[in-house]
């Protein structure tokens, strides 16, 4: 057997200057590989797709048609997607009338952009006629989904709806429809 030359290797014994190398090393790797980075994904446009993305109506600024005497009326919920199929996204609000007591009635109305860019109600989904309160509401699946809070008698106090609904309203035919799954309706 052949004896080394030199009875201890360098590089079994650590020195300061040892980990201060393999430190630079390191900086040296992470600050290359925050400079090089992979190019952004692109995905081809579905064909006859819009290619264009337009943002859904705001609610500021729309008159919304409630009778709320001295006070304003409130957007409460809010929900959008594209509805009709025009790839151009509508927005749904929930509005009620800023009462400083009690539970006023929800209406519920579809907006779209106009051919000036403002937003205008094109539906009414729910009127406050009804005497309802949304507890939930969602775009989804080309549909708008809510649960509607309403009263089975007028004897039953505006404080403590006793009917519970979940309803969808779907564009067809140039209109909403209003639909209610079977045994959604409870009492």
């Amino acid at each position: 057997m052949q004896q080394s030359a030199v009875p201890e290797l360098a590089h079994t014994h650590t020195r300061p200057i040892h980990w201060l190398a393999t430190a630079t090393a390191l900086a040296g790797v992470v600050a290359l590989s925050s400079l090089l980075q992979p190019r952004t994904a692109t995905a081809a446009p579905t064909p006859g797709a819009e290619t264009t993305t337009v943002a859904a109506p705001a609610t500021s600024g729309v008159d919304f048609p409630l009778d709320c005497g001295p006070v304003k009326a409130v957007v409460v919920k809010r929900a959008t997607g594209d509805l009709d199929g025009d790839h151009r996204p509508e927005t749904v609000a929930v509005v009620h009338c800023d009462a400083p007591m009690g539970t006023p009635p929800d209406g519920v109305y579809v907006l779209t952009r106009a051919s000036d860019g403002r937003p205008r109600i094109v539906a009414t989904l729910a009127d406050p006629k009804d005497r309802t309160n949304v507890s939930d509401i969602a775009v989804r699946d080309v549909a708008v989904h809510a649960t509607l809070l309403g009263y089975s008698s007028d004897d039953v106090p505006a404080c403590c709806p006793d009917v519970r609904d979940s309803v969808k309203w779907q564009w067809k035919d140039g209109a909403f429809v209003r639909s209610t799954p079977a045994q959604a309706r409870s009492v």
